[in-house]
């Protein structure tokens, strides 16, 4: 805990910190995942020069989801403006039934916009949502161009290619985009450094594409702090990284005992066949 904002003097004190721990267990570190914030990468080049830095895919997917909604979000307040002010009262006259009627169509595009907005960047989508973002991007071609621009985006991701096949599709990705200046600030977000770190992972099995796990215990231990205070204390601190070691140590024979009964389960297994006769 600090009385100030964490400097690169504070992180690099505190990894020294770590690696007197390893040394002393006759560990080694060959790789670290962290956020995207600038304070890790000197103190890390300076403590462990040989390891690994990934950045974690969940944060840098985030940000470019988040400008990626402030683009959508954007493109309806244009539309917003383009609503007509009416005149006062029941329209009477031709025109203006028809005007009436384009501020309508104009109010239901903006509503179906905000309501389909998560489906623009969900990584996964149902045959119908498919169908829903076909339409929205018949309608409005920069829906269309951001769904495209997020599918390349998660193809970086995909485990099945390395690193070196992934900063190429990254390279062609950018000159591609270099036509569309109407997306602004989601061209900065893609070349930005932290997307080349957040590849890492690609070349390596071991080496985590994310800190969610850390941050989930994280997440759970604070929100025990609320109503137990004793959990506040260094004792406390000390023994719940020691059961998230040991919880983590647990999980990689858990997890070929679980792949071990879904493959003898599976209709195709010969030994599912023979058990069953």
């Amino acid at each position: 805990m600090l009385d100030h904002s964490p400097t690169h003097e504070d992180i690099r004190r505190f990894l020294r910190r770590i690696e007197g721990m390893l040394k002393a267990r006759g560990l080694v570190v060959y790789g670290v995942t962290t956020d995207g914030s600038p304070l890790y990468p000197e103190p890390l080049r300076e403590v462990w020069p040989n390891a690994a830095h990934q950045v974690c895919e969940f944060h840098v997917l985030k940000e470019i989801t988040k400008d990626v909604l402030r683009a959508l979000a954007k493109l309806r307040k244009s539309l917003a403006k383009e609503i007509p002010t009416l005149p006062p009262g029941r329209p009477a006259t031709r025109p203006q039934k028809a005007l009436a009627r384009r501020v309508k169509r104009l109010r239901d595009q903006i509503t179906e916009l905000f309501d389909h907005r998560h489906l623009v960047v969900r990584r996964d989508l149902t045959l119908v949502q498919e169908r829903v973002l076909q339409r929205l991007g018949r309608r409005h071609p920069e829906v269309r161009d951001l769904r495209r621009l997020m599918d390349a985006v998660y193809q970086l991701f995909d485990r099945r290619c390395r690193t070196h096949t992934a900063l190429a599709k990254l390279a062609k990705l950018r000159r591609r985009l270099d036509r569309f200046k109407h997306l602004g600030k989601v061209l900065a977000k893609l070349r930005s450094p932290n997307l080349e770190k957040a590849l890492t992972f690609l070349d390596d099995k071991l080496l985590e594409a994310t800190s969610n796990s850390v941050e989930r215990g994280n997440r759970r231990h604070r929100k025990m702090q609320k109503s137990i205070y004793r959990v506040r204390t260094q004792r406390s601190l000390i023994a719940r990284m020691a059961l998230d070691l040991f919880r983590d140590k647990g999980m990689e024979p858990t997890a070929i005992e679980l792949a071990t009964l879904h493959t003898v389960r599976s209709p195709q297994s010969t030994c599912f066949a023979r058990w069953s006769c």
